[in-house]
């Protein structure tokens, strides 16, 4: 039983979930007919498909997590699981949560081999694996590689629920894409001296300042900005009401004002307010777009 436990710790099953609440809204966001059984394959693959890269990336940084306190008691650093085991969960759990993603529009998918959804969900887990987990340890570009993989969530979701990527598809990833770089550098701020510490260049410009301060509020800015394109780019089945247009641009605005009040002030308080700011926003700004197309369509 607690060698299950030590699988569960691999998977990280709290940021899996996290993340695939992403696909979720996505899903929402997307589908005409809701469909119980395609919405219980996305979530359940894509939990799998998340655990997969999460272990995989525990296998190539577990002598660096010895260094940090936030990671040194993960089932690898104390031995509790070996290479072969955490390599063996990894792949299983990474390919059976693809099959299940290819069960939704399989038939429809690229030449025959997979399903659109398989597909995204196979790039997130290469480019997070073999690109952003040894960027790390060698440039800043690691966050911008990292964010694609950390987008691609809502976007499968909308794709898992139309079949289709288009303009729609990329609005839902260009906003969490940007999302992640004030979440990041607040991440990143906080923990600056135990990613040093591991080696992992983390921090934009190498030190706390201005510079990634303006990152950030420049991110949050593009972020806001494409949030309500929905409101006039009348895309069909993907359209924001007044309503939804007013929450959302206050919601970026609160946020935004987070990264605004890093850059005046670059202090480790403001970092982690902007950090739980960020927590707060995606979620909610997916919610309001949920909520718009079931509710708030007609206003």
């Amino acid at each position: 039983m607690q060698k299950l436990f030590f699988y569960f710790q691999l998977l990280k099953f709290r940021l899996s979930v996290t993340v695939v609440f992403s696909a979720a809204m996505g899903y929402l966001i997307g589908i005409d007919s809701f469909v119980l059984n395609e919405f219980i394959l996305l979530i359940i693959g894509g939990i799998l498909v998340t655990g997969s890269a999460n272990g995989f990336n525990q296998i190539l940084e577990k002598d660096y997590d010895k260094l940090m306190l936030r990671t040194l008691n993960r089932p690898l650093p104390k031995n509790n699981l070996t290479i072969f085991q955490a390599i063996f969960f990894s792949t299983i759990i990474g390919g059976l949560g693809l099959y299940l993603l290819n069960l939704i529009h399989s038939s429809n998918g690229f030449y025959g081999l997979m399903s659109k959804s398989t597909f995204f969900g196979l790039v997130s887990i290469l480019m997070y694996v073999l690109s952003y987990t040894p960027l790390k340890r060698i440039s800043t570009l690691s966050i911008f590689v990292g964010a694609i993989p950390g987008a691609i969530p809502f976007l499968l979701g909308y794709v898992a629920a139309t079949d289709n990527f288009g303009l729609a598809a990329g609005i839902l990833f260009a906003i969490q894409f940007f999302w992640q770089f004030p979440h990041f550098i607040a991440i990143s701020w906080i923990r600056d001296e135990e990613y040093k510490q591991a080696g992992f260049k983390m921090m934009f410009g190498g030190v706390k300042g201005r510079y990634p301060a303006m990152i950030s509020l420049i991110t949050s800015t593009l972020m806001v900005i494409i949030s309500v394109i929905p409101y006039y780019a009348h895309i069909d089945g993907f359209q924001m009401s007044l309503v939804s247009f007013f929450l959302v641009v206050v919601l970026g605005i609160w946020f935004t004002i987070k990264s605004v009040n890093l850059y005046i002030k670059t202090d480790d308080i403001i970092a982690e307010k902007l950090m739980m700011a960020s927590l707060i926003y995606l979620p909610v700004l997916q919610i309001i777009y949920v909520v718009d197309k079931y509710f708030f369509s007609h206003f």
